[in-house]
C-alpha cells in the first residue's frame, strides 16, 4: 500500500510522543510498551553519535531501577568489556570508569572511550555499590568476536590459575596462531587461499575440553568460580568463532557477516543461561547499531541472505525481546573516512528524500518516538518501504546513498523508533587533531 507523503506526516504527528532533553521521564509510554519483554535491544543509527548513547543510557536506567534488568551486553568485544564488569561489580584493580575503559584500544576506541559510556559505566558502579546483593548487581558483558588474541590471552591466564597442566594443552593448541603474530586479518587470507593450514581443529579442541571438564572447574569455591568459568569459556568460544570467522571473510561477506551475529546471538543465549543458573530470571539490554538490531527481514539486507541479531532474538524469544532504533536528520558524527583512520568530527548531511529519517523531519517536530502496534494505522503507513541511513565507524558523505542507505520497512523492522533531528559528535576520550578541527561546514556542496 502506497501512501502520500502528506498522510504519512499526519499519520506519524498524531502518533508521535514527544520528548524533551535529557528528561528520562518522557519515556514513559515506551517503558509500558516494553511491557514484560526480557531482551530490550536498543539501536543506534551511527557508531558516534552522543544523543544516541545518551538516551540509550536513560532508558537502560530505567529498566534497571523499574524493571530489574540484571545486564547489558554491548557490541564490544568480550574481553574489554569484561574488565568493565569486573569494575562495576566492585571487583578487579581499576581505581575509576576511566582506568576500566582501559582495555577498548582496538579501533574504532571511541565508540566506547567517549564521555557518554564514561558516565554510564560511573552510574553502573554506583547503581551496584548501592543497597544490592551479589545476584541482584548488573552486569556489563560484550558481544562481539574481533578479540581473537585477547580472548586467547584470557584463558591461558584463567587456566594458569586453576589447572597448569591444562593451560600447558591450551597453549599448545593455540600456538598454532604464532605463525600469523597478531595479524588475525592475514591469518583468515593465508588459510582461505590454502597458504597455511587453518587452526579450525585446535580451537574445536580446546572449547570441547573446557565443556568436558565445566563441573570440575566451575564449581570448586562456588559463585565466584563460576563466575570466572563463564568468563573463560565464552572467550574460547570467541576464538573458535573469530577463527572461522576470519577464514570466511575472503569468501563472502555475507557468510561473514552471519558468523558473527550468529555468535553474538549465541553469547546472549549463555548470558542469559548463566544469568539464570545463579538463581535470578535473566533481563538483558542489548546496545548495537541498527543494522544489528532491527529485524533484517523488514530489509534488504534479508532479501540479500542476511540475518541479523535482532530477527535471530526475536525468532528464539519472541514476544520476550523488543527492538528499539534510532534515526537522525543531520549534525555531526565522530567517525572515520577510512578503517584504522583517526576519528573525525564530520558533518551529516541532510537525510535524502524518500528516507525515513526526512520523513520524520517534515513532522517538524525535533524530538520524537514511536511505537508501533500490530495491525494499527501507524504500523500500516510505515510498512512500506523507504530507505533508512546507516553510518557505521566509517562515514563517506561524497557517496551518502550508496555507503549509507538501505531499504526497509521500518515498522516491522524495530518495535519502536527514536527520532532526533539535529545530533552531535560523541567526545572520545583521546581527541585526535582531526577531531578537534572538525569538517568544515560545506566539504559537499553537491548533491549525490
Amino acid at each position: 500500500m502506497n501512501i502520500s507523503e502528506n498522510e504519512l506526516v499526519r499519520v506519524v504527528s498524531s502518533c508521535a510522543n514527544h520528548l524533551r532533553a535529557g528528561e528520562g521521564a518522557d519515556y514513559d509510554q515506551l517503558i509500558h510498551s516494553i511491557g514484560d519483554a526480557r531482551f530490550v535491544l536498543i539501536g543506534e543509527a551511527s557508531h558516534g553519535t552522543h544523543e544516541f548513547y545518551r538516551e540509550r543510557a536513560q532508558i537502560t536506567k530505567r529498566l534497571i531501577t523499574e524493571k530489574g534488568f540484571n545486564a547489558v551486553a554491548v557490541e564490544a568485544d568480550f574481553p574489554d568489556a569484561s574488565r568493565v564488569n569486573r569494575y562495576v561489580q566492585g571487583m578487579g584493580d581499576d581505581a575509576d570508569a576511566i582506568e576500566a575503559l582501559g582495555g577498548f584500544k582496538r579501533f574504532p576506541a571511541w565508540m566506547w572511550r567517549n564521555a557518554d559510556v564514561l558516565d554510564f559505566v560511573g552510574w553502573l558502579r554506583s547503581h551496584n555499590d548501592g543497597p544490592t546483593t551479589d545476584k541482584s548487581k548488573v552486569g556489563f558483558y560484550g558481544l562481539d568476536l574481533y578479540s581473537l588474541h585477547s580472548s586467547i590471552d584470557a584463558v591461558l591466564d584463567y587456566l594458569n590459575k586453576i589447572d597448569p597442566e591444562g593451560a600447558a594443552r591450551a597453549r599448545e593448541r593455540y600456538s598454532c596462531f604464532d605463525h600469523f603474530g597478531e595479524d588475525t586479518q592475514y591469518y583468515g587470507y593465508a588459510t582461505a587461499l590454502g597458504i597455511a593450514p587453518s587452526c579450525e581443529d585446535e580451537v574445536v579442541g580446546q572449547l570441547t575440553e573446557l565443556h568436558r571438564r565445566a563441573s570440575e572447574l566451575a564449581l570448586r569455591d562456588g559463585r565466584v568460580a563460576e563466575d570466572e568459568f563463564f568468563t573463560a569459556e565464552q572467550n574460547a568460544r570467541l576464538v573458535k568463532n573469530a577463527e572461522q570467522y576470519y577464514r570466511t571473510m575472503y569468501r563472502s561477506d555475507v557468510s561473514s557477516w552471519n558468523l558473527r551475529d550468529q555468535h553474538m546471538v549465541e553469547t546472549l543465549g549463555s548470558l542469559d543461561e548463566h544469568i539464570q543458573k545463579s538463581g535470578g530470571q535473566a533481563k538483558i539490554v542489548v546496545w548495537e547499531h541498527n543494522s544489528h538490531i532491527g529485524d533484517a527481514r523488514a530489509t534488504e539486507m534479508g532479501r540479500q541472505g542476511e540475518w541479523n541479531v535482532g530477527q535471530l532474538v526475536r525468532e528464539k524469544y519472541g514476544d520476550a525481546a523488543y527492538l528499539i532504533g534510532f534515526t537522525t536528520y543531520n549534525g555531526t558524527v565522530t567517525a572515520a573516512t577510512d578503517w584504522g583512520g583517526p576519528a573525525e568530527r564530520k558533518r551529516v548531511r541532510n537525510a535524502l528524500p524518500k528516507s525515513i529519517e526526512r520523513l520524520f523531519h517534515s513532522v517538524g517536530q525535533k524530538r520524537f518516538y514511536l511505537t508501533f502496534n500490530r495491525d494499527d494505522e501507524l504500523a500500516s503507513a510505515l510498512s512500506q518501504p523507504m530507505l533508512e541511513r546507516a553510518i557505521g565507524v566509517i562515514y563517506r558523505p561524497e557517496t551518502e546513498r550508496q555507503s549509507h542507505y538501505f531499504q526497509t520497512r521500518v515498522s516491522e523492522q524495530f518495535n519502536a523508533v527514536i527520532h532526533i533531528d539535529e545530533t552531535r559528535a560523541i567526545e572520545p576520550l583521546e581527541r585526535s587533531a582531526e577531531w578537534e578541527t572538525g569538517e568544515p561546514l560545506e566539504t559537499f556542496p553537491f548533491g549525490v
